[in-house]
């Protein structure tokens, strides 16, 4: 039975109903909003070849000679020779995401964002509407293509389930998986299909003759322990569509954080300083346009070899001013750097965004320098009057190599 069989708009809802909302190709979709001459042709946003870059986002006019997300940008421009290419406009895509976002809170205050394109909705008959949820997500998809972008949804009892319809008939998709059909949903499809099982582990159920969710769902839990530990339990549930995960709303979002992929790797201290320099005043203001303060401050480091190490600091205050937050994180880059290693990102993130004054004893021989909220706080009104590019402070001018292209921004982890 193919997964298309359980998206039936008559039946009635009873019980919990999440939605998944995906904004379909999203930064392509916004590059040909803007540049009407753009659509129906192959448009992919990211950096060039010549710059190292990578695929952000490419249309589904690009898709169809195999560009995706994340694909080297020289894949992507033999595959697609004639191909639009363009950079990132953040300023924009965060616009019309905020307008998306306010659609979704207009149907629900249960909203958890995951990132710029995609969020989760609780809309449970009975909780905050008597409404049923298909038509709920119809209503959605309407006010969405209004603005001029489409989005796929997925309807659900359970965060995986919704995920995984919400993929399933791109772009402007509606799968409706009602309760009661999750297991069947589920079972012909390969493991590969739920989110947390990726290329490893799919090899590992495989090699143990794993190979489609059905299966796994029947596993006994002692097989499945080796692979997922403590996890394993989860992870079986999810494939009989037992998914109990709550909203975690705005206030509960667990990180801010930005990066940078870089044309030409970053060969001393001084360099990667500057990068952290160019990403705090970006980590800062978003903090707090979100309202938040936290006390955990991460950087990342990928080298050219493309392994990856992080690193993490505890403050005895949560904070939200890059100028308290810069120092730290350059503090940092010792604990995972030598010289001699090539940098080909960066990133910074600050975390930790609970009440912390309780724990300040465990950081007693931390001394955080004196912020600077009122210049900060000047200093974002006029970006978000004129634009960020309209000023700049000289730590942000310093950084002399030129990014890829490919950026990257995150509410959720580093």
């Amino acid at each position: 039975m193919e997964p298309s069989d359980f998206n039936i708009p008559e039946r009635t809802w009873k019980g919990r109903a999440l939605l998944l909302v995906d904004l379909d190709a999203f930064f392509a979709s916004v590059e040909q909003l803007d540049h009407p001459e753009w659509r129906g042709k192959p448009v992919i946003v990211g950096g060039r070849s010549d710059r190292r870059g990578v695929v952000s986002t490419a249309s589904y006019e690009a898709r169809a000679f195999g560009v995706h997300s994340a694909m080297p940008s020289a894949t992507a421009e033999r595959l697609c020779p004639d191909a639009i290419w363009t950079s990132s406009h953040f300023d924009r895509y965060h616009e019309l995401s905020a307008q998306v976002m306010g659609i979704l809170k207009d149907e629900s205050p249960l909203l958890e964002q995951m990132s710029i394109d995609e969020a989760y909705l609780d809309v449970s008959p009975g909780r905050y509407t008597g409404e049923d949820p298909v038509a709920i997500a119809a209503r959605i998809q309407a006010r969405v293509a209004e603005l001029g972008i489409t989005c796929s949804i997925g309807v659900a009892t359970g965060k995986a389930v919704a995920k995984i319809a919400s993929d399933m008939d791109k772009p402007r998709g509606l799968t409706v998986v009602y309760p009661g059909g999750e297991a069947a949903f589920l079972a012909p499809m390969d493991v590969r299909a739920m989110p947390g099982i990726g290329k490893q582990s799919a090899e590992r159920l495989r090699r143990i003759g794993i190979r489609t969710l059905g299966a796994l769902a029947d596993t006994p839990l002692d097989k499945l322990t080796p692979l997922f530990g403590v996890n394993a339990q989860a992870v079986r549930d999810r494939a009989r569509g037992i998914d109990p995960r709550e909203i975690a709303t705005e206030s509960e979002v667990k990180s801010v954080s930005h990066e940078r992929t870089f044309a030409t790797d970053l060969v001393t201290r001084e360099e990667i300083e500057d990068a952290i320099d160019m990403l705090g005043p970006m980590v800062g203001r978003r903090l707090r346009k979100k309202g938040l303060a936290g006390h955990t401050v991460t950087i990342k480091l990928r080298y050219a070899d493309l392994s990856r190490r992080t690193a993490q600091k505890g403050l005895p205050a949560n904070v939200d001013d890059e100028t308290v937050f810069i120092p730290v994180a350059k503090r940092l880059i010792d604990e995972i750097w030598r010289p001699g290693d090539s940098v080909r990102l960066v990133g910074l993130g600050i975390s930790g965004f609970e009440a912390h004054d309780e724990q300040l004893g465990l950081f007693a021989d931390e001394e955080l320098p004196a912020g600077n909220a009122e210049l900060l706080s000047a200093a974002d009104k006029i970006r978000d009057k004129f634009g960020d590019g309209m000023l700049k402070f000289g730590r942000e001018l310093k950084i002399r190599h030129e990014t890829s292209g490919t950026t990257g921004m995150n509410d959720g982890r580093l």
